[in-house]
């Protein structure tokens, strides 16, 4: 059972998710305006957010970077919801950190399943015996979700650092595409794999000359170095 928020002003879709949510037996804690909901999230710290973009008061985007930059809510996973489905749309989505981007209308079966893979996926972070990389300049606390090059701390949103790791992981395995999209991104996620190469671009500039751990193997997809002294410049 997790703790969820849901943060949505349409009052009809707000009775359905809480209905279902409560159906997979998971505490629903709810907010029509977004204000609320941002006091409900640093307060009771759910486990997970399901949050509207377009709030009558508070912009969601403005809410989830609020939740990013506080160092106490930034690792509450986030879940947009939104009428808006383009691809800059999702692609700032998640820069600003979200963990998954669902479109309206959309199947309340696949947004629970989209929800469960979150919080499994985090339930397994957790459970990591080796909390704390090093791998040349690069540092990696998993627990703290916090990140150095050559002993300066980088800011990561939530799906960068998850990517990174997953990288890291699968270290001299090349990784293509869609693999990244299904086992980051989570459930088949909507986006297309032009998103990932986005990610990847601004991931490196981030990491800087750790970024050169990351090789790109053309036509196929992304290769994490096996050792620190293989890469970077």
């Amino acid at each position: 059972m997790a703790r969820i928020l849901v943060i949505e002003d349409e009052l009809d879709l707000q009775k359905v998710l809480q209905y279902n949510l409560q159906h997979a037996s998971h505490e629903v804690l709810s907010a029509i305006r977004g204000v609320d909901g941002l006091q409900l999230a640093q307060q009771k710290k759910p486990d997970l957010v399901i949050l509207d973009l377009m709030l009558p008061d508070l912009a969601g985007t403005e809410i989830c970077k609020t939740l990013k930059r506080d160092p106490k809510t930034k690792n509450i996973p986030v879940v947009m919801l939104t009428a808006k489905g383009s691809e800059i749309d999702r692609v700032v989505g998640f820069e600003l950190g979200a963990d998954d981007y669902v479109v309206k209308p959309f199947s309340v079966r696949e947004l629970l399943l989209r929800i469960e893979a979150i919080l499994r996926r985090g339930r397994n972070e957790t459970g990591e015996p080796q909390q704390v990389i090093d791998f040349g300049v690069l540092r990696i606390d998993r627990e703290a979700h916090r990140v150095w090059v050559a002993g300066r701390e980088v800011e990561l949103t939530a799906m960068e650092f998850r990517l990174l790791v997953t990288l890291y992981e699968r270290r001299n395995r090349v990784q293509n595409r869609s693999t990244l999209l299904d086992d980051v991104w989570g459930i088949e996620a909507a986006i297309t794999t032009r998103t990932v190469d986005t990610h990847i671009k601004r991931l490196r500039e981030k990491l800087a000359q750790a970024g050169d751990y990351i090789e790109t193997v053309r036509g196929v997809g992304y290769r994490f170095a096996e050792s620190a002294g293989e890469k970077p410049r």
